[in-house]
């Protein structure tokens, strides 16, 4: 599902996190997936702009809605990544890379290894 221009707030994607690791849940198995100590109205809340927001769907059991993902993790990662290159890095995967091995967050051992993946 493509979710266009949106982004997750830092809640939203705390709350999505907890549904990916788990799948599907209810709103008291998601409760217990955030990792932090968030209140249960609050988790909800979160669940229902993330459905309004197009990245979770539900369904109805016995008055109570299972949740899970209309999105999956690395489909919102490689949105979140394409965006950032583009906003940022003027769409130039190089500049992106170029960046990262300046700040020395990835190594020239890094890189080798995956022009290396790239290759085969």
């Amino acid at each position: 599902m493509d979710t266009g221009n949106k982004e997750l707030t830092k809640a939203e994607e705390q709350v999505m996190q907890a549904i990916w690791k788990i799948g599907k849940g209810f709103a008291n198995e998601i409760v217990a997936a955030v990792e932090s100590d968030v209140a249960y109205n609050t988790v909800l809340t979160v669940v229902r702009i993330l459905e309004q927001k197009g990245f979770v769907g539900h369904e109805t059991f016995n008055r109570s809605n299972q949740y899970y993902p209309l999105i999956g993790r690395e489909e919102y990662m490689q949105q979140m990544l394409g965006r950032m290159t583009h906003n940022w890095f003027g769409s130039s995967p190089r500049a992106l890379v170029s960046f990262l091995v300046d700040r020395k967050a990835v190594s020239l051992d890094d890189l080798e290894s995956i022009t290396k993946a790239l290759e085969s």
